[in-house]
């Protein structure tokens, strides 16, 4: 058995303060800088805690820590996907217009990783937080997170939480590719890409589903193709379809990047994307102009995505009584080469 001294020894940390008060080691910190976010009731158990452990409070290093950090954390699900790297160009350079830093984290949608990304965040004392929440993520969890920073999120699909939010107009977006493709008279069209739990993916196929249907042509869910947004999910994905007893003619693509695996699986199977096969996708990155044949795509502007997403969040940090504002950022169809009539293409 150790000795008092040994005892008296072993460094009381803030992790242990938090079990000890049943609070999270973000609540602490924020208790301890006097956080206005923190209700007294909550603060006072920390404090009394903090008494009964013997915690060492670093007064120094508090004092150096002032109610703005001027830094923002933006949490999105990947860096890979060209659009998430639009999207943070954008914000980054509208919030350095007002002078903030940008703190960038990604999830792989893994609603775990998310959490210990928010609890981060909030240790760091980020003065608002961007987030493009994983599926899964509670309302309730992020009205939590509330309490202690202000919140702007990527997707505008919560109604029961009082956040701002910018997203883009997935149903509108995606009814404008298929009826297009319909309009130059595909009759079996294949939606390609995206997670299957994804909130998104399951908006834009419902409006892929009712455009069919008011064109009077039968869903097939064999074509209907879920993977993971990169270029090996379209790759594969166009292969399975190919493979059916009765292949589409079409695709419409859940990003981009999907799209992009679709051409070269077409290219590898010795079809041409735009001649032999019509392809549209979603997001309008850089390179679906520069790609060969270029891509007809969605445009849902990712850059002024993300400049809406930062100037919202500083009106928040700025003005925290301002009413919600929820913004949906319109979308429209870019034509290229990548699409033609069926009539055009080898039976």
């Amino acid at each position: 058995m150790r000795s008092a001294p040994e005892r008296r020894r072993k460094k009381v940390t803030l992790q242990d303060v938090a079990v000890a008060a049943s609070v999270s080691k973000a609540t602490v910190s924020l208790a301890l800088s006097n956080n206005p976010r923190i209700s007294q009731p909550t603060k006072e158990r920390v404090l009394a805690a903090v008494d009964s452990l013997g915690y060492v409070y670093n007064q120094r290093a508090a004092s150096l820590r002032t109610r703005r950090s001027n830094t923002i954390g933006l949490i999105i699900k990947d860096v890979s996907n060209p659009f998430n790297a639009e999207l943070t160009s954008g914000a980054e350079a509208q919030l350095a217009d007002h002078d903030y830093s940008l703190i960038l984290a990604t999830t792989d949608d893994d609603l775990g990783k998310q959490s210990r990304l928010i609890q981060t965040m909030l240790e760091h004392d980020v003065d608002g937080l961007i987030l493009s929440p994983v599926a899964q993520t509670s309302a309730e969890s992020m009205r939590e997170m509330m309490q202690f920073c202000p919140l702007v999120l990527l997707i505008p699909y919560y109604p029961e939480l009082a956040a701002d939010c910018v997203g883009m107009d997935d149903e509108k977006g995606t009814a404008r590719a298929v009826e297009h493709l319909i309009h130059l008279g595909h009759r079996r069209i294949a939606f390609v890409g995206g997670y299957a739990a994804q909130a998104t993916r399951s908006r834009r196929l419902e409006s892929y589903r009712e455009t069919l249907r008011r064109h009077d042509i039968a869903f097939d869910p064999a074509l209907c193709i879920a993977s993971p947004v990169t270029l090996r999910g379209g790759y594969d994905a166009v292969h399975q379809l190919l493979s059916q007893p009765a292949p589409p003619s079409a695709a419409y693509c859940y990003s981009d990047v999907n799209a992009f695996g679709v051409m070269l699986g077409l290219r590898a199977a010795g079809i041409e994307a735009g001649r032999e096969f019509a392809v549209i996708g979603f997001d309008d990155v850089p390179e679906a102009s520069l790609w060969h044949p270029s891509l007809t795509t969605v445009s849902a502007d990712p850059r002024g995505l993300g400049e809406k997403a930062a100037q919202l969040i500083h009106r928040r940090i700025s003005t925290p009584d301002a009413p919600i504002e929820r913004t949906i950022m319109p979308s429209r169809l870019v034509l290229r080469d990548s699409t033609a009539a069926p009539e055009a293409m080898p039976s």
